[in-house]
This record gives C-alpha cells, sequence and structure tokens, in this order.
C-alpha cells in the first residue's frame, strides 16, 4: 500500500495529546539537552579557538515560527535544536500520535541489530526499508515492526534521546513529542552505527518528490534528512515532519508535529510556514 501513512484502523485515531497543547499563548521554551553529538559549527569553533558563528535559527526566527504556529487551525507544536546545540520549542512536550514519522526509528533499530548480530543485509529487507522511508508504505513497516519490536524500538529511541515516546503493540500505536524527535534527528548518525549507516542516510534523503512537502520545500541550499508523517484522526487531519537539515558546516534539528488540522494541504502549509521562519525566510515580512 503505497504512500499510505498511519490509518484509524492501527488504534491512533483520537490517540491522547496532552494537555499543555491548550496553552492559553505562545511559550517558547528554550534547553540546552545533553545531545549525543554536539553541534558540528560549536565543535569546530572550539578546536580553532574562533568565536561561534550565530547560532540558525536566530531567537527571533523561532518566537515568528511560534506566532505563527499559534495562529493556525488546529494544534501545532514545533521544537527545533540550533546550530549550538540548544533547544527552542512551542509546546514542544506535547505528544502526538507519530504515524510514519516512527518508521525513521523503525530503520534504526533493524539496522542496529543487524549490525550487533553481524548479519548481511538482505536484498529483500533492503527493498523494503526503500518502500518503508522513501514511498511510506505500511505493508513494509509492519513487516519491520515485527522483525523489530517493541523493546528494541524504545531501546533504539531512548539511544537517539527521546524522553516521552510510547508504544503499545504496533508501530502505528506510537507517540512522540516534538522534542523527542528534534533530538533523535540530532542524533541520526550515531543512532544508526556505522556499517549500515550509509544506506539509511541515503534513503532519508531520498523521499519520493511527492512526499517532499512541508520543510524540505523551504530549504533550499541545505542538505536535508527527513521523515513525514499523515493520517486522520478524531480531531481532524494530522500532518508532521522530522527532519536534520545541514549546510556549510552547520546542522539545525527540528520536529513540526500537528493534529486537528482542516486538511492535509493546510497541515503542510502549516509545516512550511513554520519552518520557513525558523529557516530566516520571512523576516520583515519578506523572503530570504
Amino acid at each position: 500500500m503505497l504512500a499510505a501513512c498511519v490509518g484509524g484502523a492501527l488504534g491512533v485515531r483520537g490517540a491522547g495529546i496532552d494537555r499543555d497543547v491548550g496553552l492559553p499563548e505562545v511559550q517558547v521554551a528554550s534547553e540546552r539537552p545533553a545531545p549525543i553529538e554536539a553541534a558540528p559549527d560549536a565543535r569546530q569553533a572550539l578546536a580553532g579557538g574562533r568565536t561561534p558563528r550565530p547560532p540558525l535559527p536566530q531567537r527571533a526566527d523561532v518566537r515568528r515560527a511560534g506566532v505563527f504556529a499559534r495562529a493556525r487551525a488546529g494544534l501545532v507544536a514545533l521544537a527545533v535544536i540550533d546550530t549550538r546545540g540548544r533547544m527552542h520549542g512551542v509546546r514542544p512536550r506535547a505528544r502526538f500520535p507519530a504515524a510514519s514519522v516512527v518508521k525513521a526509528a523503525l530503520l534504526a533499530a533493524r539496522l542496529r541489530a543487524l549490525e550487533r548480530g553481524g548479519q548481511p543485509l538482505a536484498e529483500a529487507e533492503r527493498q523494503r526499508f526503500e518502500a518503508m522511508i522513501r514511498w511510506s508504505d505500511n505493508d513494509a513497516a509492519d513487516a519491520v515492526y515485527a522483525a523489530v519490536g517493541d523493546a528494541a524500538l524504545v531501546e533504539t529511541v531512548r539511544r537517539g534521546g527521546m524522553r516521552r515516546f510510547t508504544i503499545a503493540g504496533h508501530w502505528g500505536n506510537a507517540q512522540i513529542t516534538a522534542a523527542d524527535g528534534a533530538r533523535f534527528m540530532s542524533n541520526l548518525r550515531r543512532v544508526l552505527g556505522e556499517r549500515y549507516r550509509p544506506l539509511a542516510m541515503e534513503l532519508l534523503a531520498s523521499v519520493v518528490p511527492g512526499q517532499r512537502w512541508g520543510i524540505p520545500e523551504v530549504a533550499p541550499g541545505w542538505r536535508i534528512w527527513f521523515k513525514g508523517g499523515w493520517t486522520d484522526t478524531r480531531r481532524g487531519e494530522l500532518v508532521s515532519q522530522a527532519a536534520l537539515l545541514e549546510r556549510r558546516g552547520r546542522r539545525i534539528a527540528m520536529a513540526i508535529l500537528t493534529d486537528a488540522q482542516p486538511s492535509q494541504e493546510y497541515g503542510r502549509d502549516s509545516l512550511r510556514g513554520v519552518a520557513a521562519r525558523l529557516l530566516g525566510r520571512q523576516r520583515g515580512g519578506r523572503r530570504e
């Protein structure tokens, strides 16, 4: 079933979203998350004795993204880890159904198991990974999940920095927060291990054009690795993405989660608008 994300039959319709999605005003929270992997430009500046470049996104960009998110219909949460390794977010700890965003973690969990066991990657399984990531195929995800299971998936996401991830009996029941999504993408390379890392990064960089909406549309000049998810819930339409972006030695990780969107296209517009502001493309009302 190509290009299909999670449907109601998989148990995500109306999955519990934390109460803090209903905050009365935009709140921009910041934290220093103790990431597994330090931001590249911060490492380079320390090694060379140079003053680090100003972080991206700038705090004003995060605030603009928060104002935009609050103005949208439905529920929008975001978290971004800037180029200095600091996290900023709006409703970053609110849980949302993960939908197909969790497929990036499924891929990592299975590849880690193969590497630990010294097992070769069979061609049939490689094709299954390609279908699951590039086309977001649910049947392929079912097969990968059957080989992974809840315990290995939880171990993998914990290694990636996820703190509020939940799963119960099927990948379609997974729930994540924006903060978790951003941390996982920030730590993506380490989570993937070494042997199969190039394959995983290639897949996450080559999602089919028809699914490259949202963050990729407003990130020209950036290399991007990402996974999106979409489904209908009892609230409306859910559209979400988590991504790692790199350019000129600088790295940003972000996750934008939505629910109760009036339509899929409206949800994609929500992602585009938030990401454009985080990347500084809407400063002063003009694209930069």
